[in-house]
């Protein structure tokens, strides 16, 4: 039998949604992770870029609260990006200490370039749904991560 017809478990399994959520999002990783890395980029250089140009420069410590990173992360992240010309990394004048990370031109235009990636990457990932299909399950998704989170900072 070939492997892409193998049983992926259980049949029990295949009416937990739990089950079917983490099959779906390890095939989605799969598709999204595929698509960075033809483009020679990851999921947190994206993160970090658009968290840029959403709130403006940045120290370390913000972005990584805005990205949900964790500041070892964030460090190789930057320094990856400032390599690259797409961030800025300067301290801050009003503490040495810090830096400030900042967009560049070039980081924008990449920023753009990743999002033309991330919608091919949508369309190919939920291809079997149609668009009302994928705002619900959007809708659903970001109830169940609100869900979570809340409950993580409870």
């Amino acid at each position: 039998m070939p492997a892409t017809d193998a049983p992926t478990g259980p049949a029990r399994l295949e009416h937990l949604p739990s089950f079917l959520l983490s099959q779906a999002a390890r095939h989605v990783h799969r598709v999204v992770f595929d698509r960075l890395d033809a483009a020679d980029a990851r999921g947190h250089h994206y993160r970090v870029l658009a968290a840029l140009d959403e709130y403006g420069p940045s120290s370390q410590v913000d972005l990584g609260r805005r990205c949900g990173l964790d500041r070892s992360d964030v460090v190789a992240v930057v320094d990856a990006l400032v390599d690259r010309h797409f961030v800025e990394r300067d301290p801050d004048p009003s503490d040495r200490r810090r830096n400030i990370i900042s967009l560049t031109r070039r980081g924008r235009n990449r920023l753009f370039g990743l999002e033309r990636t991330l919608a091919v990457v949508q369309d190919e990932a939920f291809a079997p749904l149609d668009a009302d299909e994928r705002a619900q399950l959007t809708v659903m998704l970001s109830k169940l991560a609100e869900h979570h989170t809340r409950s993580v900072r409870s």
